[in-house]
């Protein structure tokens, strides 16, 4: 299992799970739109016993503008 450090932007130190086949790019849900994170550098803690593998993503956009909450 790996696992997506994300760096960034509203979901800025959440932790994902990653599919095997994980893209470049993630775009994942916030709010009412989706923001999109980029992957930079390689793979870290790849070997069999220092954990899961972490990728870092950044944030690049969102798909729609960010409104703070109303509340």
């Amino acid at each position: 299992m790996a696992l997506a450090r994300l760096h960034g932007g509203p979901l800025d130190g959440q932790i994902l799970p990653l599919e095997a086949d994980a893209d470049d790019k993630l775009i994942v849900p916030y709010s009412e739109t989706q923001v999109v994170y980029t992957r930079r550098g390689q793979p870290q803690n790849t070997g069999q016993d220092d954990g899961p593998t972490e990728v870092d993503y950044w944030y690049e956009e969102s798909l729609e503008d960010l409104n703070p909450s109303d509340d």
